[in-house]
Formats: C-alpha cells, sequence, structure tokens
C-alpha cells in the first residue's frame, strides 16, 4: 500500500523574519518532497505564506493585523506563492495543483466527497496538491484558526499514513529552549494530556500565527483521526525523509486509533455547536466507557436554543467538554424531560422519534 504523507510548511518556514518569500527554502521544501515522491510516497503539500508572501507588494510595511488588509495582502501573495512552487517542482518534472478550502467547505459532506475525488485523481497522476486556506474569502468565524488545523483535517479526509508538520522549532520542549537552556525535548507523546498543553507557548514568529499550541491541537485532531505526527524542523537536505521515517529532528505523537469516518470527523472538529448539555457522572461514564446513548435522565443543565439534527456539545459536572452530537430533541422538548426516566419520556411529550437524547452512533468523545 502506497504510504501518502501530509507536509504542512509555515510561514516562518518560507518567509524571511519581516516577511517576503524565501525563493531558496521554497526549491528546497520541493527538493524533499520530490525525494518523498521518489521513495513510492504520495505528498500532499498545505502550505501558509500567502499572506507573508504578499503584504510588501501591496505596500504594507509590515505584516498587518486586519482582517481585510490580510485578505489584500493573500490575494497578491497566493499567486506569487503558487508561481513559486510551480517552478520549484518543475526542475523534478512534478506538476502542482491549487486547493483553495474555507472551513464551510469541510461542513459540507459532498463539498468534501468532490474534493477527495478530485485529490485522488491528481495524486494518480503524479501530481502533489497544495492546500492553503482561502484567505480572501474567509471571515473570522469560519476560519480554520491556522493552516495547522487545515494540515489535519486534510491528513484525515484523505487518510494519510503520517503528517509532517514543519515549524522553526526541533519539537515539543518541556520548557522554551530559547529561555530555559536546560529544557528537554519530548521525543514522543503517546497521549496528549492537560500538561502537555500546559507547556505549550501562544503564537509563533511575527509572520506566521501558529504556535506550538496550534500544533498540538492539530496533532490531536489528527490523531484522533488515526494519523501519526510528527513535529519538527526540517533544514538540511533528507530531513524530510527521516521525518517519514520516525527519526527525524522533533516530536512525535503516537495513536493506536483507526481512521475516523468523514461523519465524524465533521461531527468533532468542523460542525457548531447550538447548545450545551450539562451532564450527571452517570452520563458520563455511559457516554465515554460504556459506548452507550446519552439518556434524558443524564441531563441536568441546558443551554442555547436548538432543534432536532442540530449539534450540541455535552460537559460534565466539572463543566469539561466530554464531546458533541447530534441532538434528537428541541431544546424545549428537552427542558421539558431533563432528568426523566425513559419510561416517563412519551407519557410528557407524545410520540417521539427516538428516546435518546443524543444515539451512540451520533456521537463522537472529544476528551
Amino acid at each position: 500500500m502506497t504510504t501518502r504523507i501530509v507536509v504542512k510548511i509555515g510561514s516562518s518556514s518560507l518567509t524571511g523574519p519581516e516577511g517576503g518569500l524565501n525563493r531558496e527554502a521554497v526549491a528546497f521544501f520541493a527538493a524533499e518532497i520530490a525525494g518523498l515522491q521518489k521513495d513510492g510516497c504520495e505528498v500532499l503539500l498545505v502550505t501558509s505564506g500567502a499572506v507573508a508572501a504578499g503584504f510588501r507588494g501591496i505596500g504594507y510595511p509590515a505584516r498587518p493585523k486586519l482582517l481585510h488588509e490580510k485578505q489584500a495582502a493573500a490575494a497578491v501573495g497566493q499567486g506569487m506563492l503558487m508561481q513559486a512552487y510551480q517552478e520549484a517542482f518543475a526542475e523534478y518534472g512534478i506538476p502542482t495543483a491549487q486547493i483553495l478550502l474555507t472551513r464551510t467547505d469541510f461542513c459540507s459532506r459532498r463539498a468534501m466527497n468532490n474534493a477527495v475525488m478530485t485529490v485522488e485523481e491528481l495524486l494518480r497522476q503524479g501530481a502533489v496538491p497544495i492546500f492553503n486556506e482561502n484567505d480572501t474569502v474567509s471571515v473570522d468565524e469560519l476560519k480554520f484558526g491556522d493552516n495547522d488545523t487545515l494540515s489535519a483535517l486534510v491528513a484525515n479526509l484523505l487518510k494519510a499514513s503520517h503528517l509532517l508538520v514543519l515549524t522553526d522549532m526541533d519539537g515539543l520542549y518541556s520548557g522554551d529552549p530559547r529561555k530555559h537552556p536546560e529544557a528537554t525535548r519530548y521525543e514522543r507523546v503517546e497521549e496528549i494530556t492537560p500538561e502537555i498543553y500546559a507547556i505549550a507557548g501562544g503564537a509563533g514568529s511575527s509572520v506566521g500565527t501558529g504556535g506550538m499550541r496550534s500544533k498540538i491541537d492539530a496533532a490531536k485532531i489528527a490523531t484522533r483521526g488515526g494519523v501519526p505526527v510528527f513535529v519538527g524542523r526540517a533544514t538540511e537536505p533528507g530531513d524530510l525523509q527521516l521525518a517519514a521515517a520516525g527519526t527525524g529532528k522533533g516530536t512525535y505523537f503516537d495513536t493506536t486509533l483507526s481512521s475516523l469516518p468523514v461523519k465524524k470527523q465533521w461531527l468533532g472538529f468542523m460542525s457548531t455547536p447550538l447548545g450545551s448539555l450539562y451532564v450527571d457522572e452517570g452520563a458520563v461514564e455511559a457516554l465515554l466507557h460504556g459506548g452507550h446513548s446519552l439518556l434524558p435522565v443524564g441531563v441536568k443543565r441546558i443551554e442555547g436554543s436548538f432543534h432536532s439534527g442540530d449539534v450540541v456539545e455535552v460537559l460534565g459536572p466539572d463543566a469539561k467538554l466530554l464531546g458533541r452530537g447530534i441532538v434528537n430533541y428541541d431544546d424545549s422538548q428537552l427542558r421539558t424531560i431533563q432528568g426523566l426516566p425513559s419510561g416517563q419520556i412519551v407519557p410528557k411529550l407524545g410520540e417521539v422519534h427516538r428516546l435518546e437524547v443524543i444515539h451512540r452512533d451520533e456521537w463522537i468523545t472529544l476528551r
């Protein structure tokens, strides 16, 4: 079976500290990806850099902060970025294809199925599909947040063997090695715990948006879908092949899970919850460990306004997120029956479509 690898390259790896596209960096990564292809791998590239590449071209002295300014810079920079990739990959006879996505594209199962068919054909033809967020039309509430998240979703959607997230740091450290020389690097992370999140910093460089925390977020999404993740550096020839082989300069996030179905991906990571349900300890045990559905008796508090078929998030007594699911009741109905045993539901509401508040087939655990 062909090894399918998603490579994510951040702005800091493609541009100088003050912005502007570094053509030598683009050429380096094209050579590294060509090496993976030569080894028989299918490679999909998720790239940042459009805003960083374009803001000087449009006349901004520094990376813009306002949304419309970023979108204008991206409109200029995206063409520059793709041209650079096309010319760099042409040296190896590799065609490239541009795929611009927004969060709403992932919300449509039909759009995603079409995208998958297109990408599969591109890979069959030996092309490198190059993904980026469609910054020019995205608005804040529809954005991925950064391309780390996009890369994880692409890796899950296309059932990749590996996700390689490249950055200017050689992995996750116990502290910031620039400030704490005694900090040690995590070679492998078997489980992403609150302690792992606690050591992650904020945003990255001045030309990027994603710091180590966003890379851990991406690793959590990808590993939840059965895709192991590498976060680290590739600065010398052969580094990308080492990363793919398991001996790269960075941190590996392992997974024991199998590939996540597209529906569960959407439910867990791309849907918009319209309400919140707070449940008791019995429901927590049933949902997280029993493989059971959520019943009205376990619901203790309801927030938001929603209808049957909407997505809601479910929280435990400690107000920590358990997961998301598709609810079978309007919020007004659920407020009437919350806390009641199943035998009292029909007498209270009359005929109902389903007794479960959330059926186990319409649920994804996120804790």
